[in-house]
């Protein structure tokens, strides 16, 4: 809240009432932005403490798709017993039937975007065909979606 009212009162009543901080006048331009960035980190720490949460209760569980078979907790993939990448993998697996672009996977896959290594992408989807699929030309598990990206098929 950024307000005039400063009794304590009034401090108590607002962050009571559902503000995440209080904030009176006058106040400087610093500590309005040091009190935004704490609390956007603040937020950040929640979601990251989330996420792990979910990817702890999703990773749990053996992921199957046909003879593909993912362990989370073991960082381990196979198909028909061979090991495969797991990161990529892993990453279509938690999101079947969702299609992401080159740029997209380069980001939460590998956790950088920077243009220009979007080919690094096409290597890895066209090694992972090689080992995945009976015939990588005619890929099954990871297929191409044209003029958008790559998606894994949704589990049969």
């Amino acid at each position: 809240m950024l307000t005039a009212k400063s009794t304590e009162l009034d401090h108590v009543l607002g962050l009571e009432l559902g503000a995440d901080d209080y904030l009176t006048k006058p106040f400087s331009l610093a500590e309005l932005l040091a009190r935004v960035k704490a609390l956007l980190r603040r937020a950040e720490r929640l979601r990251a403490a989330l996420d792990a949460q979910a990817l702890a209760s999703d990773s749990a569980a053996l992921l199957v798709n046909g003879e593909l078979e993912i362990e989370p907790l073991k960082r381990l993939a196979r198909v028909r017993g061979q090991a495969l990448e797991f990161d990529l993998l892993l990453h279509f697996a938690q999101h079947p039937g969702h299609v992401y672009s080159r740029s997209q996977l380069l980001s939460a896959v590998w956790g950088y975007s920077h243009e220009g290594y979007e080919h690094t992408v096409t290597t890895h989807i066209n090694r992972l065909r090689a080992k995945l699929e009976a015939d990588p030309l005619k890929p099954r598990f990871i297929l191409t979606v044209r003029g958008a990206g790559y998606k894994m098929r949704e589990r049969p």
